[in-house]
């Protein structure tokens, strides 16, 4: 290697520099153009059409990256190949369709061929270019510009920092959109269900509980020893207590409460374990997030936490040496 490790990082920072930059100047440009695109957007939704983006060379990819993003909001989109549009993948394309062109220069052969057939189908079209006198800005109905003054590439040949500020002014269209629409931390997980992400959004405290014969409860009249025997049957710390007549949650008895009691003499295990349970217990209801769960054990000095029914009644339990198997975030 010929360069110095310093030379590299130099050269590496000036490499970043010049697309901070871009996207720093894409950010100053930003006009009313922007929110009619966005208006575009919202009107193409809410008429039940979907959003096409297309582009060739390195724009293909920052095309595709953004039709995920925006599918993962819960807007439809699509790539269009235009190399293979005009031999039948057009067809994707139906009255209505917002149609994103993302060219660098604006002048790219195979995106102009697009536009008399895209005219005809009747649907709109927004350009996404650095160049707002080009072919392409000029027979769009809508322009968006970003500034990329230079590539990063040290021959200022290879796109670097126009791709870069192209996707960073598509991001921005999504992001936004997200707020117009009210799209919220449910929404996205219906959308995400799989993974940690959709675990952390989705899941509720009746779905991660410990239920059943992994879950102790008893009238807080028993004994300690029943108490006991009950919490090492469900292979747990702690047992929920109930009111005798309700069954209402009125305290827990957990390992450090037996410690505690054990203090008090030696007949302690036949005495009622009311005189040692901890009275109001922190509690979670049935249909809390399991994220919200999890931020209670972050915060709380506990190790286990109740799940109790809308009356106040135990169902479950959730087990904080559980929460690292779960995954969730």
């Amino acid at each position: 290697m010929s360069l110095d490790a310093e030379t590299l990082l130099n050269k590496a920072r000036n490499c970043l520099n010049l697309e901070i930059a871009a996207i720093g100047a894409t950010r100053d440009n930003l006009d009313q153009s922007f929110i009619d695109v966005i208006e575009a957007i919202h009107d193409a939704i809410l008429s039940g059409k979907k959003l096409i983006l297309t582009g060739v060379g390195k724009n293909a990819p920052v095309c595709q990256k953004l039709v995920g993003t925006f599918c993962s909001t819960g807007v439809p989109a699509c790539f269009l190949d235009p190399n293979q549009a005009l031999h039948g993948d057009l067809g994707v394309c139906a009255e209505g369709d917002l149609v994103f062109i993302l060219s660098n220069s604006g002048q790219s052969e195979e995106i102009l061929s697009l536009f008399p057939t895209l005219k005809r189908l009747g649907v709109q079209t927004v350009a996404i270019t650095a160049e707002s006198t080009s072919d392409l800005a000029v027979n769009s109905d809508l322009v968006l510009t970003y500034r990329a003054e230079k590539e990063a590439c040290p021959l200022n040949l290879a796109p670097t920092a126009s791709t870069s500020a192209a996707l960073a002014l598509g991001d921005a269209l999504a992001m936004v959109y997200i707020e117009v629409r009210g799209f919220d931390r449910e929404d996205f997980a219906r959308l995400h269900p799989a993974g940690s992400l959709g675990k952390s959004l989705l899941l509720r405290a009746s779905e991660i509980m410990r239920c059943g014969q992994r879950f102790a409860s008893l009238p807080k009249t028993v004994t300690v020893r029943e108490a006991i025997l009950a919490t090492t049957k469900a292979k747990c710390g702690t047992i929920a207590l109930t009111n005798p007549e309700t069954g209402v949650l009125e305290g827990v008895f957990s390992d450090g409460d037996l410690r505690r009691c054990s203090l008090s003499g030696k007949d302690f295990l036949y005495l009622p374990v009311e005189n040692f349970m901890s009275r109001n217990p922190k509690t979670v209801a049935m249909d809390s997030l399991a994220v919200d769960v999890l931020k209670i054990f972050e915060t709380s000095k506990v190790n286990d936490l109740i799940v109790v029914d809308s009356e106040g009644k135990p169902a479950g339990l959730v087990d904080g040496q559980d929460l690292p198997k779960l995954k969730i975030l």
